[in-house]
C-alpha cells in the first residue's frame, strides 16, 4: 500500500543554511553617530566579518528630536555621503552648510599695525569647495544612521546584529580576543568602544593612563535668533568664533526657524558661550540680561541678536587616553578616547577620522573564515598588526588637535594683555600668510594628515 505522499517531507525541503564562519568578530559598543558610522562602513569594507552593535538605550527610544548641535567638517560630510545617509539629511532640511568661518577677538591687539583689528576669514569659495562643513542636530544625524544600520541588519541577519537595551558591563581581555560582558559573556576578536559621554559624566578614575584636566570653565549652550540684515561683506552660512576675556564664544549657522516655541521665525544660530566657572557673567542673569550681554560680545558682522532660547550649562574639561588601543584588542574612538574643549568644534570629526583609518588598517589584512585549529592565534595576530598600523596613522592628527584645543582652553587663564596681544597677532599672521591659511583650512576640513 502506497503511503500518501502529501504527508511526506519533500526531498528538497529548504532548511536554513548554516552561517559561514566569520573571518573577524567585531563588537561595537555604542550606537551613537561614531558607532553607527563605523558599523555601516565596516559592513561594506569587511564583508566576511560578523558585526554586533551594543547600546543601552531601548529600541523604541525616539532620538530624532535630540537638538544637540554637531559641527561637521567637510571630510565628515563626505564620509556620510559615502555611507549613503547624507542625502537623507539634506532632504530633511535640518542641516545648514558652513560656507565661511570668521574668527576674531573682543580685546584690541595693541601692537597690530593698521586701522582694523586682526581677524581670520576662511571661505569655501577661496578653498575651492562647495562648503567647509555643515551643522546638524544630534538626532538629525543619528536617526538616518540608525535606520540604515537596522536595514542592513534585516538584509544580513546572519552576519550583522543590533543589540538595543543591552549595556556592556565589562570587557575582559583573553589570549585570543576580548570577552564582552553583556548579560552573557560573548567572545569577539576586536571591540571598538564608541560610547564616551561628556566630560561631567567621566570620572577621573576611568583615565588612569591618560590626561585629565578640569578647565574650570562652563559652556552655556542654546540657540539665538539673528536679524536678517547684516554688515556688508557677510556671507550666509558663516560660523563665528569670538575670543572674549572670559572665554571663546561661537555661533554656528542653523536652518531658518524659531528658537522658542511659538516665537518668531528667522535666521538662527547655535550658541556655545564659554566662561570661567569662578567668574561666570552668565549664571545670575535672566534671559533679557543675557541677550543684552551677548550683543556686546560678537563681531559687528554677526548683526543684532534678537532672541535667545533657554541656555543649558555644561562643565568643560579634558579627558584623554594616551593610546587609542589598549587591553590587547580594545579600541576607543570619539569621546571614549578623548573629550575636548569645544573651542575647535572637532570632537565628532576626530572620531570619523578614527573610523576611516581603523577600517583602512583592517582592510589591509587578508581575512579568512575561522575554520582551522590555530585560527585564534592567527586572527589575533592579524588584529594586532592592524591596530598597530591604525594607531601609528592616527596619533599625529589626534595629538595635534589635543594640544591645540588644550592650549587655547588654558590660554584664557593668562594675564589679559599678554593673551590679547599674542592671540591677536596670531590671527593676523594666519590671515596674511596664504599658505598658512590654506593649511589651517585643510586641517579644519580634513584633519592634520
Amino acid at each position: 500500500m502506497r503511503a500518501d505522499s502529501s504527508t511526506d517531507a519533500p526531498a528538497s525541503a529548504e532548511l536554513p543554511a548554516p552561517a559561514a564562519p566569520p573571518a573577524l568578530r567585531l563588537a561595537i559598543v555604542g550606537a551613537g553617530p561614531a558607532g553607527l558610522s563605523l558599523a555601516l562602513q565596516a559592513a561594506r569594507a569587511l564583508p566576511e566579518a560578523r558585526i554586533t552593535v551594543f547600546d543601552a538605550r531601548a529600541a523604541d527610544t525616539d532620538i530624532s528630536g535630540d537638538a544637540r548641535t554637531l559641527a561637521l567638517s567637510q571630510g565628515t560630510v563626505q564620509e556620510l555621503g559615502r555611507i549613503g545617509v547624507w542625502e537623507a539629511i539634506e532632504r530633511s532640511g535640518r542641516q545648514a552648510p558652513i560656507r565661511e568661518v570668521h574668527v576674531s577677538q573682543q580685546q584690541p591687539t595693541v601692537l597690530w599695525p593698521g586701522p582694523q583689528q586682526p581677524e581670520v576669514r576662511i571661505s569655501a569659495a577661496e578653498q575651492g569647495v562647495p562648503q567647509l562643513g555643515a551643522v546638524v542636530g544630534y538626532g538629525t544625524l543619528v536617526a538616518p544612521l540608525q535606520a540604515a544600520w537596522q536595514d542592513a541588519v534585516a538584509r544580513d541577519e546572519h552576519r550583522l546584529a543590533m543589540r538595543f537595551g543591552t549595556p556592556v558591563k565589562g570587557l575582559k581581555p583573553t589570549a585570543e580576543g576580548v570577552e564582552v560582558d553583556a548579560d552573557i559573556a560573548e567572545c569577539h576578536d576586536l571591540v571598538v568602544v564608541a560610547e564616551g559621554g561628556v566630560f561631567a559624566h567621566q570620572p577621573k578614575l576611568h583615565w588612569p593612563e591618560g590626561l585629565s584636566r578640569d578647565y574650570e570653565q562652563t559652556a552655556w549652550v542654546g540657540q539665538v535668533l539673528l536679524e536678517d540684515s547684516t554688515e556688508a561683506g557677510s556671507v550666509e552660512g558663516t560660523a563665528y568664533e569670538r575670543f572674549t576675556p572670559s572665554g571663546p564664544a561661537a555661533l554656528l549657522p542653523l536652518p531658518r526657524g524659531e528658537v522658542v516655541a511659538g516665537g518668531a521665525q528667522g535666521r538662527r544660530a547655535a550658541l556655545v558661550w564659554c566662561v570661567q566657572r569662578d567668574d561666570d557673567p552668565v549664571a545670575d542673569l535672566d534671559e533679557a540680561q543675557r541677550l543684552t550681554l551677548l550683543n556686546t560680545i560678537f563681531h559687528p558682522r554677526v548683526g543684532r541678536i534678537l532672541q535667545t532660547s533657554p541656555l543649558k550649562a555644561f562643565p568643560l574639561g579634558l579627558n584623554a587616553h594616551r593610546r587609542l588601543v589598549s587591553d590587547g584588542a580594545v579600541v576607543r574612538i570619539g569621546n571614549a578616547a578623548q573629550t575636548l574643549h569645544p573651542v575647535a568644534g572637532q570632537g565628532f570629526n576626530l572620531a570619523m577620522r578614527d573610523v576611516h583609518e581603523l577600517l583602512a588598517a583592517l582592510q589591509a589584512e587578508t581575512w579568512q573564515p575561522q575554520v582551522d585549529a590555530d585560527v585564534g592565534g592567527r586572527v589575533h595576530s592579524q588584529v594586532q598588526r592592524a591596530l598597530a598600523r591604525f594607531e601609528r596613522k592616527r596619533q599625529p592628527d589626534r595629538l595635534a588637535l589635543l594640544a591645540t584645543t588644550d592650549f587655547l582652553a588654558r590660554s584664557f587663564t593668562w594675564p589679559a594683555p599678554i593673551l590679547a596681544t599674542a592671540r591677536g597677532l596670531g590671527l593676523g599672521v594666519v590671515q596674511q600668510l596664504g599658505p598658512l591659511k590654506r593649511l589651517v583650512a585643510r586641517s579644519m576640513m580634513f584633519g592634520w594628515r
